[in-house]
């Protein structure tokens, strides 16, 4: 796999943004419907886990335009994946 070089400072940084992110009104909002971004399974607001789509060990941020929220099936199944990793996993899944 192509992994960035992130250091432990930077993914310390990121995750507290990500817990900051997980307290705020903007995060609240999002989950309030209950759908999980990738597979649109309705579930509890409290079940959604927020997942980064480019992951922090890929070089993403901790940022709103990088942050949804996801069923927790859904984002253990993605992990590290990359968007485009993840659409040719879930395509691979279609197949077999």
């Amino acid at each position: 796999m192509d992994w960035l070089e992130v250091s432990e400072e930077q993914m310390r940084q990121e995750r507290q943004k990500a817990r900051d992110l997980r307290r705020s009104q903007w995060w609240k909002n999002r989950i309030a419907s209950g759908i999980c971004h990738y597979c649109g399974a309705r579930v509890e607001p409290r079940e959604l886990t927020l997942d980064h789509i480019v992951p922090l060990v890929r070089g993403g941020r901790s940022t709103k335009g990088n942050c949804v929220a996801a069923c927790k099936e859904c984002n253990s199944q993605k992990q590290h994946l990359l968007p485009i990793e993840w659409e040719a996993y879930l395509e691979k899944l279609g197949r077999d």
